[in-house]
């Protein structure tokens, strides 16, 4: 790769660093304003709330003893390596781009969680009552940003192999 290409990769750095400051700005907030369990409710389908999950998502291993934190830390890892080599390969390809940087600052919100505080900081609770015969209550298991971003960046590298298969 030329210097010149190599460049490319900053803006989709810059995005991922975003995420991540966004997550992690919020999940402080979160720290600092609730208890464990603490939920304030705005409106008839959305709470926010302090959940700690030591697993992975919908609390995916969450009580698996303890292993789940390095386990789930290393993937984390593993996957933030081989994003930024991707992106050093195809910084041009702007969704496939776009998509990839969510996730490595979804990534690192987590992984950063699950080194410092061994569980990541879940807040966002919605809930309807249709709901309730998949989840306690109608609640969707809790997420944060980093897991909205993860959530998009997955939606957008679909949206870009079924745009490049199109294309053929």
């Amino acid at each position: 790769m030329t210097a010149t290409g190599s460049r490319h990769i900053w803006p989709w750095l810059g995005l991922a660093a975003v995420v991540f400051l966004a997550d992690q700005i919020t999940k402080n907030w979160i720290l600092a304003a609730y208890q464990l369990g603490d939920s304030t409710h705005l409106t008839g389908f959305f709470n926010i709330v302090r959940v700690h999950n030591t697993g992975a998502a919908f609390s995916f291993l969450a009580g698996a003893g303890g292993w789940q934190r390095w386990f789930f830390t290393a993937v984390g890892v593993g996957a933030a390596i081989f994003i930024v080599w991707m992106l050093r390969s195809h910084p041009g390809q702007k969704l496939f781009s776009f998509a990839l940087s969510c996730i490595l600052g979804g990534a690192l919100g987590n992984v950063i969680d699950r080194l410092w505080h061994g569980y990541v900081v879940d807040w966002l609770d919605f809930h309807w009552s249709f709901l309730a015969g998949l989840f306690p209550g109608g609640h969707f298991p809790s997420f944060n940003l980093a897991d909205v971003a993860i959530s998009i960046g997955a939606i957008s590298l679909i949206l870009d192999e079924i745009l490049r298969v199109r294309r053929r």
